[in-house]
């Protein structure tokens, strides 16, 4: 499930070249991640880096998950 999720964000994910020329990206929706590296490649392996940390950093904390093309990774609270 976390490989499918981190696959789904991925494609979703926005690239620009910046003014110093290196490459920067974010994935709509998922507000504080991004990356920036001098290449396309080496910005793609980054964010992909970060949005794992990202992810892992949030279920630790109990922070919300958004959901991405219907892949819900939030802890369920279990009933009585």
């Amino acid at each position: 499930m976390l490989t499918d999720y981190i696959r789904a964000a991925m494609k979703h994910a926005k690239y620009e070249i910046i003014d110093d020329g290196t490459f920067f990206a974010t994935i709509p929706g998922l507000d504080g991640l991004w990356a920036n590296a001098p290449t396309l490649e080496e910005c793609r392996e980054e964010l992909q880096s970060t949005l794992e940390d990202w992810i892992l950093v949030g279920v630790r904390r109990g922070h919300t998950i958004p959901i991405v093309d219907g892949i819900d990774l939030n802890i369920l609270e279990p009933t009585a």
